[in-house]
């Protein structure tokens, strides 16, 4: 209960100090460098020594991928026949593809389900929807944008991105054994400022100006996020099972 009420109070917190205070600028900026590049590197470092990987892990990889892709198909196929521009559908893909797995994502797994699920939340991030984002969604930006894109600037943000390289680490720090306890409790209070730093920047940027011409496409989207997408993912993981 006290986990998911840290969630609301950073998240109200951000939205109070935008509406009446007087941050300074380019605090927005500051923090998400912080949350992206550090607590996120360390939270990773933390957990996934620590993570036993087995063959079920697949499927936290594969829902990234069969949401990302089933969005491109169903908004790819609706865009036109609902008379949607193309930047309109593009965004559909990417919003209703992806998810915010790190501000959002990381913040409910961790009060819903603990340091466990944490763990499965980073596998889940960082080899399933951070790839795809890196990958699949920047060919969609640039195709629905009238843009060519480029392989060599896509494999460059993979593989400079410190999250992606911490898990690599990890990995092989896990095999050897793990850290030494001293290191592992710095990265443990390090990767804890992730959660409140991560909504606290969400609520400073939030807001929410509904248009009415928005409407029909927020319906689908949200239809495909809350309803198809779970639906498909628990298909797949019963077929799996079976």
């Amino acid at each position: 209960m006290s986990a998911l009420l840290l969630l609301f109070v950073c998240l109200l917190l951000g939205v109070v100090v935008a509406r009446f205070a007087r941050p300074p600028a380019g605090i927005v900026q500051g923090i998400n460098w912080w949350v992206l590049n550090v607590a996120l590197a360390a939270l990773v470092l933390e957990l996934i020594p620590k993570l036993k990987f087995n063959a079920d892990l697949w499927f936290v990889v594969a829902a990234m991928w069969l949401t990302f892709g089933g969005a491109w198909l169903l908004f790819g196929l609706l865009g036109p026949r609902l008379g949607w521009s193309r930047q309109r559908t593009g965004s559909l893909i990417l919003v209703c593809g992806l998810g915010n797995t790190a501000y959002m994502g990381y913040p409910m797994v961790q009060a819903l389900h603990g340091k466990a699920g944490l763990s499965l939340a980073v596998v889940a991030d960082q080899l399933g929807a951070f790839p795809v984002l890196a990958s699949a969604g920047i060919v969609v930006a640039s195709l629905y944008a009238g843009r060519t894109p480029q392989l060599r600037p896509m494999l460059r943000r993979v593989f400079s991105f410190p999250p992606f390289l911490a898990l690599l680490l990890g990995i092989v720090v896990g095999r050897l054994g793990g850290w030494p306890g001293w290191l592992d409790g710095v990265f443990a209070p390090i990767g804890a400022t992730l959660t409140p730093l991560a909504l606290f920047s969400v609520g400073l940027q939030f807001k929410f100006h509904p248009g009415q011409r928005q409407l029909g496409a927020a319906a689908w989207g949200l239809g495909w996020k809350l309803l198809l997408a779970p639906l498909l993912c628990w298909l797949l993981g019963t077929a799996a099972v079976l």
